[in-house]
């Protein structure tokens, strides 16, 4: 399957599926107090390096987008999905929510103080997922983080690993392997999160969390 079909199978998805996920995820920070605090640091960092914009690439219906806002970033929303940047809009209409491809973002070089990938980086076959870590680091500034959250695989002699998302099919990564991916494209780690599953999750898989700057 070529890329394109990739991406507009996992866009029409998720343009099915955007009412019921928007009402499942709308929330999901009031009970994740992991997930607010990287993205506090996440802010703070961002802040620290200067007052450039933050974008929240896969950025759905939009409710982490707002939650950036409400920790004092400039931060919009990118998504491929048409169906999610109308609901987020219809939710945040202070805030900006763009529909656009993470591999080929409308974003001028290097005006950015951050990136956010929160697990928008799943759906992408391994042999793609290069050139978007390219855009990612062309889009930053110097100084600029990028906090990107993933899945993870669980045996570093097969560093991806494919799962049936309810969505599309997705990917799972080995966490060293990904951070290596990001230092050839120019962002090094700087920490790491790492979340393992719950008892009740329905997938029983480590949740991670990078934090990487640009040189």
């Amino acid at each position: 399957m070529v890329e394109h079909d990739v991406l507009t199978t996992t866009r029409e998805a998720y343009d099915a599926a955007a009412l019921t996920y928007a009402q499942l995820f709308r929330d999901s920070l009031r009970d994740s107090p992991l997930d607010r605090a990287i993205l506090g640091v996440f802010a703070e960092v961002v802040s620290a390096s200067g007052d450039g914009q933050v974008a929240d690439l896969g950025c759905g219906p939009g409710h982490i987008t707002a939650h950036l806002d409400e920790l004092g970033l400039a931060a919009f929303g990118v998504d491929a999905s048409p169906a999610m940047i109308e609901l987020a809009r219809q939710a945040y209409p202070a805030l900006r929510f763009d529909v656009g491809s993470m591999a080929a973002l409308n974003i001028a070089d290097g005006v950015l103080g951050g990136v956010l990938s929160r697990w928008s980086i799943i759906h992408t076959p391994p042999r793609e997922l290069p050139a978007i870590l390219a855009e990612f680091h062309r889009v930053l500034a110097p100084g600029g983080h990028l906090l990107i959250g993933f899945s993870a695989s669980e045996d570093p002699s097969h560093p991806t690993q494919v799962f049936d998302h309810t969505v599309a099919p997705a990917y799972r990564w080995w966490p060293d392997h990904l951070s290596a991916m990001l230092r050839e494209s120019g962002l090094v780690e700087v920490a790491r999160m790492v979340r393992e599953p719950q008892p009740t999750d329905r997938r029983q898989f480590q949740e991670v969390q990078l934090l990487a700057r640009k040189a």
